[in-house]
């Protein structure tokens, strides 16, 4: 069973994070993806929001070069500003092994929606670019529903997208999740913080095991807890190869550059 990974990022963070863990490095990161024994992971640098989804990018692309393990993962901003081009930004992407983009738009200052990145959801439609959207990373005063709100609203607009939720909460969201897979089949969610007893079970058996991937969320969260949850979790090996690795796989090998 290969793990493959869509939720790890590395750097300093601006502000200090709830978890102490860090990597600082991409050394430090793919240093502790070899403890775990995961083949590849999609990751990105925090820099890319907390200092500018530019600067990160740029980063990234740099800390990654020559690393086989690591996919890149892009922050987005609107093309209205010029300061990403959509057919520049997808240019760059198949340059650098960027296989898929998040957004932030929060922190950014922007709608995430079709008025303001229509010209690049279209593209990441037909392209099949994976959205990485993490339900974690919002200031204070920005509720976790309207998050999710913000979400149902884009997939009304864009329902062919493919969207990976990650950091989707401790506590359990299947309530706001479960809609989202019901209506669009596009829509996945990642096991990083999916803390829940016999929940990837039960996930399974309504949607089957092709919406939910394995995600390690490092440095914040130790990746082997996940990986546990899977082994041990009540279903068929070939159902767990695919929560392990085979649907991020997949994904991967379907993204047009």
């Amino acid at each position: 069973m290969e793990f493959w990974d869509c939720n790890s990022c590395f750097g300093l963070p601006s502000k200090p994070s709830q978890s102490p863990a860090t990597c600082e490095t991409v050394d430090d990161l793919t240093a502790q993806l070899d403890r775990a024994g995961i083949v590849r992971s999609i990751s990105w640098h925090v820099a890319q929001h907390d200092v500018a989804p530019t600067i990160g990018n740029r980063m990234l692309a740099e800390a990654i070069r020559g690393k086989d393990q690591l996919l890149g993962c892009w922050t987005v901003l609107p093309p209205q500003t010029g300061e990403m081009p959509v057919d520049q930004l997808l240019a760059d992407m198949k340059s650098h092994r960027i296989v898929a983009l998040r957004a932030f738009p929060v922190a950014h200052r922007y709608l995430l929606n079709g008025a303001t990145m229509g010209p690049l959801l279209d593209e990441m439609v037909a392209r099949r670019i994976p959205l990485l959207y993490s339900t974690r990373r919002l200031p204070a005063s920005y509720s976790g529903q309207q998050a999710w709100q913000d979400l149902y609203n884009l997939m009304a607009e864009c329902p062919e997208l493919t969207l990976i939720v990650v950091d989707h909460g401790s506590w359990g969201c299947d309530r706001y999740f479960r809609p989202l897979l019901d209506l669009y089949e596009r829509v996945f969610v990642d096991t990083s913080m999916y803390y829940i007893d016999g929940g990837i079970e039960d996930v399974v058996a309504r949607y089957g095991p092709g919406r939910i991937v394995y995600g390690s969320g490092l440095p914040e969260r130790y990746p082997g807890g996940m990986m546990m949850a899977i082994g041990h979790a009540q279903i068929d090996d070939e159902a767990k190869a695919a929560i392990a690795g085979g649907t991020l796989r997949q994904l991967i090998e379907e993204v047009t550059l």
